[in-house]
């Protein structure tokens, strides 16, 4: 396994001149964007549960809490940053579902058998197409948790927000994250 590099702080200067903090806004500033809306669900959901280290790309699941409860965060919105035509249609993506699918595991550096997360987190930005988009107003955020052997049983690889509800991800705001999880997390041991 490789080491993990040192943690930047965004003043690191580039051979060229220019920032790591010049790159992250180039890359990363534009919360609207998937890629970095991502991050930042997983990032939320990190700091709700209070998990320390850094995000693992790729790994089998995307936080891992300090009690050991492995999280996954999947991520839409009501607005994306192109333009769109017709209704939001959020939906889900990249869950266990179909026999046979592998995940990688961080840890051992190895594929193995799907990872089935001890808890989903379902994050919906919930800013429409025709609103002022704010990325940094958490509250626009609502939150479906659901046990991850639930999410398994369906046997889904991918799911609308209507079924993720269904299946008892009722929404809530990030003040009640934390708790949401430790009594999903509950319900799946």
């Amino acid at each position: 396994m490789t080491s993990r590099p040192t943690r930047l702080t965004g003043d690191e200067l580039f051979s060229v001149g220019t920032t790591v903090r010049d790159f992250w806004a180039y890359a990363l500033s534009d919360f609207q964007q998937n890629t970095a809306r991502g991050a930042l669900a997983e990032y939320l959901v990190a700091r709700a549960v209070g998990a320390a280290g850094d995000r693992v790309e790729w790994d089998a699941y995307d936080v891992l809490a300090p009690d050991g409860t492995t999280i996954e965060v999947k991520t839409s919105g009501h607005s994306q940053a192109w333009a769109r035509s017709g209704p939001a249609v959020i939906a889900f993506s990249g869950l266990p579902g179909r026999a046979g699918k592998t995940s990688w595991d961080a840890t051992t550096n190895t594929y193995g058998p799907a990872h089935v997360a001890d808890v989903y987190v379902f994050a919906v930005h919930t800013t429409s197409q025709d609103e002022p988009y704010d990325g940094l107003d958490i509250g626009r955020w609502l939150f479906h948790v659901v046990p991850g052997a639930v999410v398994a049983a369906t046997g889904q690889g991918s799911m609308r927000l209507t079924t993720v509800i269904r299946l008892g991800g009722v929404p809530i705001l990030w003040e009640r994250l934390a708790d949401a999880i430790t009594a999903a997390a509950a319900s799946s041991r």
